[in-house]
Order: structure tokens, then C-alpha cells, then sequence
């Protein structure tokens, strides 16, 4: 059964830190670009970030300088590093595994920053 579980979401305040992390089980992770999207309230989701199979990555502009989107293959982990955090990043986080044809979708994990 394929998994996707996302971790690491919370409460923080402006300029703070977070590292979400999302595990992956029943598929073969190495083999799959891995991808972190966000939903604010009332908002369409958008993409945040990328991590190609071989480590490659990509930001959206607004993410980039704040955000990192590592993949650890051993632990059929993706994480994404959060920093200098605003109020605009309060949303829900979700990863995404992908390949030609197939994709799946984590639950998601939510961030608030607030003080």
C-alpha cells in the first residue's frame, strides 16, 4: 500500500524554522521525483518545491534562498527546510511523488506562522 506521510508541521513564529518531513512506503522511492506543494486558506495549491530522482532540485521564486527540498533514498525520506518563515507561509503542506504516469499525494501537514 503506498504511503505518504508528512511530519514536522506547527506553530512558529515569524522568522522562525521548521523541517517538514515526508515518508514514503509501498513504492519504490529512488525511482521517483519528489515534489512539496502548499494550500493556504482559500487559496489554490501551489508548488514549493522540487527534488528530481538524482538530487536535482527547483524552487518556486518565492521559496527560493528560504526553502531546501533534500531527499535522504536510504530512508524514503523527503524533507523540506524552512527558514525565515512569514505569515504568508501558514498553509497546508503536502508531498507528492511522481513519475511517468503515476503519482501519489500525502495527507499533508500544517504550518501556521504567527506570533
Amino acid at each position: 500500500q503506498v504511503q505518504l506521510v508528512e511530519s514536522g508541521g506547527g506553530l512558529v513564529q515569524p522568522g522562525g524554522s521548521l523541517r517538514l518531513s515526508c515518508a514514503a512506503s509501498g513504492f519504490t522511492f529512488s525511482r521517483y521525483h519528489m515534489r512539496w506543494f502548499r494550500q493556504a486558506p482559500g487559496k489554490e495549491r501551489e508548488f514549493v518545491a522540487f527534488s528530481s530522482r538524482s538530487g536535482t532540485t527547483n524552487y518556486a521564486d518565492s521559496m527560493k534562498g528560504r526553502f531546501t527540498i533534500s531527499r535522504d533514498n536510504t530512508k524514503n525520506t523527503v524533507y523540506l527546510q524552512m527558514n525565515s518563515l512569514k505569515p504568508e507561509d501558514t498553509a497546508v503542506y503536502y508531498c507528492n511523488a511522481f513519475s511517468p504516469g503515476e503519482a501519489y499525494w500525502g495527507k499533508g501537514t500544517l504550518v501556521t506562522v504567527s506570533s
